[in-house]
């Protein structure tokens, strides 16, 4: 009989989840902001008016915050059940982030200042927690259930 114990959720592992919840919370409110601006009655008007490209690159947008949602809330569930692959689908999360904070960065017409403000805490998180993820024995550890 063996007497080993799965490793649980501690340590620095703490900091990714708090990343995550935190993500999570964002990304509900966003959408929730998208859900209210879908109610209003001139929204449609006004995409509409914007043309084409631009209507285009808002609904691309809300299915981005809709699809990020859904795989954020999955992987928190998945960080949670502590499933064998949530070190690597956390590493495509964080590289999502970092793509999507350039994305805003670029194309967004927003302060410079605010924009690269969105750029640094996805590239910091990534730079910190992708090589933990990485090397970690804890890691390897805890994330062990199919």
């Amino acid at each position: 009989m063996s007497t080993t114990s799965e490793v649980r959720i501690g340590g620095w592992l703490l900091g990714p989840l708090a990343w995550l919840l935190v993500a999570l919370l964002s990304t509900t409110l966003a959408l929730l902001l998208y859900t209210q601006a879908l109610m209003a009655p001139q929204t449609f008007a006004t995409v509409a008016a914007l043309g084409t490209l631009q209507a285009v690159m808002w609904y691309a947008t809300l299915a981005f915050a809709i699809g990020m949602w859904y795989y954020t809330l999955w992987l928190t569930i998945a960080f949670f059940k502590r499933r064998r692959n949530v070190p690597k689908h956390y590493i495509i999360w964080l590289l999502i982030s970092v793509l999507l904070a350039i994305k805003g960065f670029a194309f967004s017409p927003v302060n410079d200042e605010l924009a690269l403000r969105q750029l640094l805490f996805p590239l910091l998180a990534a730079a910190l927690i992708v090589p933990y993820f990485k090397r970690s024995t804890r890691v390897k550890n805890t994330f062990v259930n199919p």
